[in-house]
């Protein structure tokens, strides 16, 4: 699970596709996807609010809760397979212990990473949802240049410039239709309480 393991309207629905899914159970799980500081942890938030029933788990809160307690037991090189088992167990519990919908907020920019986490939403009866921030490199600049975030989720890299420049030269392949069952795109921050309450509307189609 990598990627926990980060069209051509301005953030309105783009695609829909069933994917053979369960659906009685009426739970959504919300995947994120996009560079640093295109607006994932924002949305989440605000959608975690707007849906009520819904837990956002992040990748970053998990990193930086290694780095304060467990730095020693980081994998000198390679995959943080640390970071990505104590995501792997939370994803588990919220999805098998809890009623909550789910929204996963990180990079999620491996495209199989995203289709094997998906895979197993879909075959415990999930609706999915990629929401893809396609903002321009001039925004995120701007947004990492005034940044204040804490640096305490790195583990190799010294700053979140260099963060933007390695997964913005990634080659990854941007989210498709046919990953979920529902696809949103965002090009304009402005677009995204829109976004939301089409998001919470799927939740009474």
């Amino acid at each position: 699970m990598e990627s926990l393991t980060n069209s051509q309207s301005n953030g309105l629905i783009i695609a829909l596709k069933h994917k053979g899914a369960i659906i009685d159970m009426n739970r959504l799980v919300i995947m994120t996807v996009g560079i640093t500081h295109s607006g994932k942890t924002t949305f989440a938030k605000e959608l975690e609010s707007v849906l009520q029933q819904a837990v956002v788990i992040d990748q970053d809160n998990h990193a930086e809760f290694i780095n304060s307690h467990y730095k020693k037991l980081l994998p000198l090189e390679g995959p943080n397979t640390l970071k990505f088992s104590i995501t792997n167990a939370i994803v588990e519990y919220a999805a098998v212990q809890s009623n909550f919908h789910i929204i996963l907020s990180n990079c999620n920019l491996n495209k199989s990473g995203r289709t094997n986490v998906l895979r197993y939403f879909h075959e415990k009866g999930f609706i999915s949802i990629i929401v893809y921030f396609n903002l321009s490199i001039e925004i995120l600049r701007a947004r990492v240049e005034q940044t204040e975030r804490s640096k305490a989720i790195f583990r190799s890299a010294t700053s979140f410039l260099e963060v933007l420049e390695r997964q913005g030269n990634s080659g990854e392949i941007p989210p498709s239709k046919d990953e979920a069952n529902y696809l949103f795109e965002i090009k304009d921050p402005n677009t995204t309480t829109e976004i939301i309450q089409q998001i919470k509307q799927t939740l009474v189609n």
